[in-house]
């Protein structure tokens, strides 16, 4: 694709996003266009795109952390439709009520995962990507009209792990149904693993039963999809200690840390957290390391729009 043919490129964001966006568009090689925003009197908010779409390919990329950048990211997919434009991609980088894709007989609950990645899809993309699913049962929520895929982050965690230049190491899932991906990562690392066991007794509160005696003598990964509380993971950690492991490491892709999880954090003398930068607003600092998608991500869409 030539320099002329990527400045047909539009790539946009909702706000929560921005920071990210801007990223990928860099890695790309392609102008990101700020949108024009203004908030009314009456509380609703004005959007325009800056240039002329018609025509063109654009990307859209928006976390769906809270009601209003949901609402936003459905905006732009819209506005991009109405305006004409030849084609709509969308990257989510973190899908909020991820972990409500399904729900209880008779209960009369909402599975939003599903309802919500349904009210997107129903505004007519052509491509949705998302990262780190905690279920892929929302890339089937359309008619099979949309190109859907789930970007793992994988490789980025694996040489996150292999910077760390640790001699002795074993990585541990805080639940069992996260432990077939972390032994996927055990795989391409050639070491051990092991899962917690976690039993859930209300909403948000978990609690860790045992550990497996193969962190004993060794640092304890422990990886996760994302710490939301941070229950869990500390719960896991201080386990991992119990068993006889020698120091831990904590590491999740979305970094949600919603309430009092930085406190539990500290509490616990945790001294770092190791997450990405697809739930908005994290940043590193004296507990977090932060590394970016925006490779990952740029090297995705610009397969799917075939650019040189």
């Amino acid at each position: 694709m030539t320099r002329n043919e990527r400045d047909n490129i539009v790539l946009v964001s909702n706000r929560a996003s921005e920071a990210l966006g801007k990223k990928i568009a860099a890695t790309m090689d392609v102008p990101f266009a700020e949108m024009v925003c203004k908030q009314f009197a009456d509380g609703e908010t004005y959007h325009a795109f800056p240039r002329n779409v018609a025509g063109n390919s654009v990307i859209v990329v928006g976390a769906t952390h809270n009601d209003q950048s949901h609402q936003e990211l459905m905006d732009l997919i819209a506005g991009a439709r109405f305006w004409n434009a030849e084609t709509v991609s969308v990257v989510i980088p973190y899908l909020g009520y991820s972990t409500m894709e399904r729900s209880k007989p008779d209960s009369g609950e909402l599975p939003k995962g599903i309802t919500r990645t349904r009210q997107l899809f129903r505004a007519h993309p052509d491509f949705v990507a998302f990262i780190d699913l905690h279920s892929e049962a929302v890339l089937h929520a359309h008619d099979g009209n949309i190109h859907t895929q789930h970007i793992q982050t994988d490789r980025l965690i694996i040489d996150k792990i292999r910077a760390m230049q640790l001699r002795d190491y074993v990585l541990v899932s805080p639940d069992y149904g996260r432990s077939k991906w972390v032994a996927s990562l055990a795989s391409e690392l050639d070491v051990a693993h092991t899962a917690a066991d976690k039993d859930r007794y209300a909403t948000d509160k978990t609690m860790v039963r045992q550990v497996s005696g193969v962190v004993q003598g060794r640092t304890a990964i422990i990886c996760d999809d994302m710490i939301r509380t941070g229950g869990s993971i500390i719960d896991t950690a201080m386990r991992c200690k119990e068993a006889g492991a020698t120091s831990t490491v904590l590491m999740a892709t979305h970094l949600v840390l919603c309430g009092n999880a930085r406190r539990k954090f500290s509490e616990q003398n945790v001294q770092k957290v190791i997450g990405a930068d697809t739930y908005p607003g994290r940043q590193s600092d004296d507990l977090l390391e932060v590394y970016s998608v925006a490779p990952l991500v740029a090297e995705v869409l610009s397969q799917h729009l075939k650019l040189a």
